[in-house]
């Protein structure tokens, strides 16, 4: 795990030996599953550890100037689309104390969720089979989380509707995205205001051993995001929330 460890020292982090090799058994199970469940298209060794492992650390760079918990209770996290784990299952590894629910719809990557959680041995961390549409709508989830997460799931205007929701006022969305931020930012304004956000910032972030640019877009949960979103399953990335023309 030398690119990783090389990489996260870029970032700021230092990586303990059992924090490595949680990564390590951690890629392993990756790649064994991998040949019977599409998980993921990155399989080889080096690019694992930036493009899943590394990559999903660097929210953690927006988490810098916050404490991981508030009072000595641990943060609360959601991961929504988590898929094979990213980027929840790296930040628990780095950050024992956070607890995390990692929110997926699909049952086979549920499945593996589960066995790399017993498999690493880490405690309050949840996998969660359902639609971010259907589970925003729960009481115990709407609205309940200090940080909201996620990876390559949908364009910023769709993606807000799915997230928004979870985000307890006062708490932060991270939206992780590629050279596509800015752009996706400024389409989204309109539903960021409409459920409840308020931009903060879109953060460039720098990944040794990575020439493509990656941002992570930070999104204040500033009020309650009215009870009729997220809308029905299907309809966010149908008729995503835009401005109507006069």
């Amino acid at each position: 795990m030398k690119q990783l460890a090389e990489g996260a020292r870029h970032l700021g982090l230092t990586m303990s030996d059992n924090q490595l090799n949680s990564f390590q058994t951690f890629y392993e199970i990756l790649v064994q599953w991998n040949q019977q469940f599409n998980l993921t298209a990155i399989t080889e060794y080096d690019q694992v550890q930036i493009r899943h492992f590394l990559d999903s650390l660097s929210c953690l760079v927006a988490l810098r100037h916050q404490r991981y918990s508030k009072n000595d209770v641990p943060l609360s996290c959601i991961d929504i689309g988590s898929g094979a784990g990213f980027p929840g299952i790296p930040i628990k590894i780095y950050c024992p104390q956070i607890k995390i629910v990692l929110l997926e719809a699909t049952s086979k990557k549920v499945d593996f969720l589960r066995h790399v959680i017993t498999q690493l041995g880490l405690t309050e961390i949840t996998p969660l089979k359902g639609r971010a549409e259907e589970v925003a709508q729960t009481s115990q989830h709407r609205e309940q989380y200090d940080v909201v997460l996620a990876r390559a799931v949908a364009p910023l205007p769709v993606l807000a509707e799915y997230l928004l929701p979870f985000c307890r006022p006062g708490g932060i969305v991270i939206a992780q995205k590629g050279a596509s931020a800015q752009e996706e930012t400024q389409a989204a304004e309109y539903a960021i205001a409409v459920l409840g956000g308020k931009l903060k910032t879109v953060l460039p972030i720098e990944l040794l051993g990575l020439a493509e640019t990656r941002n992570l877009v930070l999104i204040e949960k500033s009020a309650r995001t009215p009870a009729k979103y997220p809308r029905r399953p299907g309809i966010p990335s149908k008729r995503p929330l835009k401005r109507t023309p006069f």
